[in-house]
């Protein structure tokens, strides 16, 4: 993306999106894929985590991650919907949506 380009997403949202859908990856993946440094995504990981949004799980060496889409969006105009409803529109299926299917 050129520099001075805007999104429709912030950094913490893509990074959530990414860690939603390859729940497996380590920071050094989240940061190359989301174009951002490794140091910036472990900070919105922490974030993510204070939130309530994203747990980390330790499996061995490597992490794991669980999102709680059923968390509402952070700001007052979009309070009304859950995180989910962003993920989803973005491709993104819960584990009990799939266990549905």
């Amino acid at each position: 993306m050129e520099k001075g380009q805007w999104t429709f997403l912030s950094n913490h949202g893509r990074v959530f999106v990414f860690i939603a859908k390859h729940p497996q990856s380590t920071t050094e993946t989240i940061s190359q894929e989301v174009g951002l440094s490794r140091r910036g995504v472990q900070k919105i990981i922490c974030g993510l985590e204070l939130g309530g949004y994203v747990v980390r799980c330790k499996e061995g060496r490597h992490n794991h991650y669980i999102v709680h889409p059923e968390m509402p969006m952070r700001h007052h105009l979009e309070r009304d919907h859950a995180v989910g409803d962003i993920l989803a529109a973005l491709g993104y299926h819960s584990t009990s949506d799939r266990l549905s299917e």
